[in-house]
């Protein structure tokens, strides 16, 4: 049996993962992502399915490359497709397909729990699975970068400073009240919503800043490098499952 690709194209990188089955076999990241990147993972590992999500471009032109080099159909997880959560957003044409997938994620890795799923990157998303497998909606904010651009952007006189470095809980120069603000202000958010949440919920985090985030944190969560990635591949399986169900349906 094949293995399984996974595409998680995010504003400024893209996580690939090949899954065999649940497990992880391989992960790599790719600034930007081509067909010649991809083209040793798919002479090393025989792959028969993939599946994708998009922030930023469409995929276009690593689908033609995964059908003519491999014969791979590439799937395109898009607003509105069925995933192993009932949705219950208003909008869900307009819900970002990696919000969607991370729910998907930390669902199939914590089942039957109340989640908070965080995804500390270019923006922070914060949304909620109930435990009964419904994905209720989120709320978007600017990331630790984001929040230190606007300050330079929008002030007179506040410098652009590096959003690594020194993060104080109370900063003593301009530079470290600015980087706290923007790092501390989404602490202070991720544990705003878990409060808001039934005793027991678990918090699950990904993005570029979700490891620092998460080591800020004064309650226990799960950082996962790629959580999206995870209910990507959660989600091919599920489409797996509805094909084959269909098929015996068919073959009776």
């Amino acid at each position: 049996m094949g293995l399984s690709l996974t595409i998680d194209q995010g504003n400024t990188r893209t996580k690939v993962v090949v899954w065999d089955g649940n497990t992880p076999v391989r992960e790599e990241v790719y600034t930007p992502l081509t067909p010649d990147a991809l083209r040793p993972l798919l002479d090393q590992y025989p792959i028969d399915k993939a599946i994708a999500s998009s922030v930023a471009i469409p995929v276009d032109e690593v689908s033609r490359f995964l059908a003519d080099e491999a014969g791979i159909n590439l799937i395109e997880l898009r607003p509105g497709m069925a995933t192993p959560l009932k949705v219950d957003y208003a909008t869900p044409s307009t819900l970002g397909v990696d919000r969607l997938a991370a729910a998907v994620g930390a669902a199939a890795l914590h089942p039957g729990k109340e989640l908070l799923v965080v995804d500390a990157g270019t923006a922070v998303t914060y949304d909620r699975v109930t435990a009964r497998g419904h994905y209720v909606g989120g709320n978007i904010a600017p990331g630790v970068g984001m929040r230190l651009r606007a300050l330079n952007n929008y002030t007179a006189r506040l410098p652009l400073v590096s959003s690594r470095g020194e993060t104080r809980l109370w900063g003593n120069t301009t530079e470290t009240a600015l980087r706290s603000g923007a790092v501390n202000g989404v602490v202070a958010e991720i544990a705003y919503y878990r409060s808001r949440l039934p005793h027991g919920a678990v918090t699950v985090i990904t993005g570029g800043w979700g490891r620092e985030i998460a080591s800020k944190l004064d309650f226990e969560t799960d950082y996962q490098e790629v959580l999206v990635n995870c209910g990507l591949n959660s989600i091919l399986n599920y489409h797996q499952l509805i094909l084959s169900i269909l098929s015996q349906n068919e073959n009776k």
